[in-house]
């Protein structure tokens, strides 16, 4: 056999590493082919689904699990804080993982902050996909001292004495 030249040992490299250019040609003209069981009667995944189990895929395909899960602890915030601190505080929201809850005064807010270990507990609990990394217990708002909405942070007046 003759000795090959440089341009066909790269062309049969190139052949092995690609594949053959000639086959990809046949292999487009083709007909795709159904995939096995795609439309067969009684096939894989042809059983009917009850509804929650449509519900409940379609929510983690879409990625509603969150948002479902923080809606669900809020509106259960009663069984989870219990009663009576229940009638003291009020869950306002959940923002990047932060549950905030307001409380009627800062001694409530105290005694949930003391709470807030078995607070966290139940919610990991019973909202595993709530994601709620922290809780912030805030209390009453604490009247402002600032005399408009352009005030600015100093001294004030004093800062003109000597």
């Amino acid at each position: 056999m003759a000795e090959q030249s440089e341009a066909a040992k790269v062309y049969l490299r190139f052949k092995d590493v690609f594949g053959d250019p000639n086959a990809k040609r046949m292999r487009a003209r083709r007909k795709p082919s159904a995939q096995i069981g795609s439309s067969v009667p009684f096939g894989v995944g042809r059983d009917p689904k009850g509804l929650g189990e449509t519900i409940n895929s379609l929510t983690a395909q879409l990625g509603w699990n969150s948002p479902m899960a923080q809606s669900d602890l809020l509106a259960s915030w009663i069984e989870l804080a219990g009663e009576e601190t229940a009638k003291h505080s009020t869950p306002a929201g959940i923002d990047e993982g932060i549950l905030t809850v307001h409380c009627e005064s800062t001694a409530w807010a105290t005694q949930l902050r003391m709470m807030r270990v078995e607070i966290m507990t139940q919610i990991m609990q019973k909202f595993p996909d709530a994601g709620i990394a922290a809780i912030r217990f805030q209390g009453p708002n604490a009247p402002s001292w600032k005399k408009g909405p352009r005030s600015i942070p100093g001294r004030g007046p004093r800062d003109t004495y000597g």
